[in-house]
């Protein structure tokens, strides 16, 4: 089994990364392999609604998106990390998680866990987190807990390093990924319906 974890950070060793490790040394303790991907720091285009993906395999952008895309069936989990800026998640990580869930075959993360972890100097964190989260709720992916809302606090990754109630939670959320990859490693998945849309149109 593997987890892949995404560093949102502009900061490859930053904060974020600093709870990501927590997180991954955790699961690697239970057998689980980890993986962390850095988004850097170049621009990350965001989705121009050109229906590409509709029509073919993956983004019509080729990047780091397509990439992901490739390699989606080496992981069997996915963490999201990211700092909190004006109570919400890096704008280079929603731009990139916008484009590789829209552009995702329905099955590519369905069943599969993931989690959402953010970093905050202070403020903000809870907001961040939610709109993470939103990403695997529409996806058909199991969310894993832990034992508070998965955020870690400090404005350098020594502060992080001093919130042990943030790292305990780090730990605990990697035992509960682990412990739902052993479950969902053994037993099939749901089966779902074919997925319907629903549109209004404006009555003229």
């Amino acid at each position: 089994m593997k987890v892949l974890l995404i560093n949102g950070s502009a900061h490859q060793f930053g904060c974020t990364y600093t709870a990501l490790r927590e997180v991954a040394d955790t699961l690697e303790k239970n057998g689980v392999e980890t993986e962390i991907m850095w988004l850097g720091v170049k621009p990350m285009a965001d989705c121009m609604a050109c229906g590409h993906c509709s029509r073919a395999d993956g983004c019509a952008i080729d990047d780091e998106v397509n990439v992901l895309h490739a390699r989606s069936g080496e992981f069997q989990g996915l963490v999201v990390g990211s700092p909190v800026y004006y109570a919400a998640p890096s704008g280079r990580l929603q731009s990139f998680l916008d484009r590789l869930f829209y552009s995702a075959d329905p099955s590519e993360w369905a069943g599969k866990p993931g989690a959402a972890v953010v970093s905050c100097r202070r403020g903000g964190a809870s907001a961040a987190f939610d709109r993470l989260n939103k990403y695997f709720t529409i996806s058909n992916m199991p969310v894993v807990s832990s034992q508070y809302w998965n955020s870690v606090h400090g404005f350098t990754p020594e502060d992080v390093q001093r919130d042990k109630e943030g790292l305990q939670t780090m730990r605990t959320l990697g035992e509960n990924m682990a412990w739902m990859l052993r479950y969902t490693a053994q037993n099939e998945p749901p089966v779902h319906e074919r997925r319907v849309a629903t549109h209004f149109s404006s009555i003229g």
